[in-house]
């Protein structure tokens, strides 16, 4: 007897990363079936609502976000203003008590299908974490000599002091991601990953409190690759997932701070061999295609930007000071915006190239 099974957007999609049928049959299969569909009166369904694979700037997404920045600035602002009317102990418990508010507010928005502002609820409570954890250290009387005196320079200044509120909050961070399973809560704990990669540094170097600029560049490109590794591992996780909400996009904050900080401790290096340069500009090569190669296209913008600053060096190298240089510089920007047209006009078909070299965990998100 004929099995019947019931295939949706949901269905196509994994067909398609899993490459069986190729994005544009999975098109023409879906609008056919529609097509089909509204020609049959159909009884009214429950609405569901698919998790997003990653993040949407529409109108209403951009109001939730910037509402959300405007809440974790001013929450800041109100917690350094209240230290002095309230202590260490009474600063501690507020913070708690907006913490665990903030997650109750996260669970109901959630309930009710409303993603995008429980994540920022929830992140609100992640940002919060360092804040308790420096209260309680100052109130046990744990807070290491000759450090920073006001908590506002947890985001300003570089100090080893700083690492047991960033190890905590990393730890917070990914307990309460796996129980609200929201992506944007990533977002402090790649922001807390970059503050370590330079508190670390700060805390290994010979000269204690002296700035070591060299030092702190090279840590931070070993902090940028680990970061991107990580990325890549829980991208591919995401991406093979069964689970709904596991299928979320959760390493795109992951792949900007860490491209973040691959990126700028490698252009930092400067160095003085024509040959360490060209390397530089082959491993922003390599960038571009495998941001083309994943979908990621942090990748490819900060490896174009590479490529373009040596294509740039060479143009100045060559020409000099003479009139020839402008002209020349000229031609090498309508070049890159050309590019960029033609990639534009191709990236699908660039990225599906690339993609079948890769395993399946890895290939570019689709959408229908």
């Amino acid at each position: 007897m004929p099995v019947v099974a019931q295939v949706g957007q949901r269905e196509l999609l994994l067909a398609v990363q899993d490459g069986v049928i190729t994005r544009q049959q999975a098109q023409a299969l879906w609008a056919r079936w529609a097509s089909l569909a509204s020609a049959v009166p159909q009884a009214p369904q429950p609405a569901t609502v698919a998790p997003a694979s990653g993040p949407r700037f529409s109108f209403t997404n951009t109001l939730y976000y910037f509402g959300g920045m405007v809440a974790i600035g001013a929450m800041s602002l109100f917690m350094r203003l209240s230290w002095d009317a309230f202590g260490a102990w009474g600063l501690m418990l507020l913070s708690a008590a907006y913490l665990l508010a903030c997650l109750k507010v996260a669970d109901h928005l959630k309930s009710r299908h409303l993603p995008i502002p429980a994540g920022i609820l929830a992140t609100l409570a992640v940002v919060l974490v360092p804040l308790l954890v420096w209260c309680f250290q100052h109130g046990m009387g744990w807070w290491p000599p000759g450090g920073p005196v006001s908590y506002s320079a947890y985001h300003t200044q570089i100090n080893w002091r700083w690492l047991t509120l960033e190890f905590v909050t990393l730890a917070a961070g990914v307990v309460m991601l796996w129980r609200y399973r929201l992506p944007f809560m990533v977002m402090p704990i790649a922001i807390t990953l970059w503050y370590l990669s330079m508190d670390v540094a700060h805390g290994l170097m010979v000269q204690g409190e002296h700035w070591d600029f060299y030092f702190m560049r090279d840590v931070t490109l070993v902090f940028g690759i680990a970061t991107v590794a990580i990325a890549l591992w829980v991208d591919a996780r995401s991406r093979q997932a069964h689970e709904a909400e596991w299928r979320q996009d959760y390493a795109f904050w992951l792949y900007i701070f860490g491209t973040l900080m691959f990126w700028g401790g490698l252009s930092w290096r400067d160095s003085d061999s024509e040959l360490g340069k060209a390397v530089y500009c082959l491993i922003n090569l390599v960038l571009v295609f495998a941001g083309a190669a994943i979908g990621r296209r942090v990748f490819t913008v900060f490896g174009g930007l590479g490529v373009a600053s040596y294509l740039g060096y060479l143009s100045y190298r060559v020409f000099g000071d003479s009139l020839g240089f402008a002209f020349v510089l000229t031609l090498l920007g309508l070049g890159v915006v050309a590019l960029g047209i033609w990639w534009q006009r191709h990236e699908d078909d660039i990225n599906a190239y690339f993609a079948a070299w890769l395993p399946a965990g890895l290939r570019p998100r689709q959408d229908l």
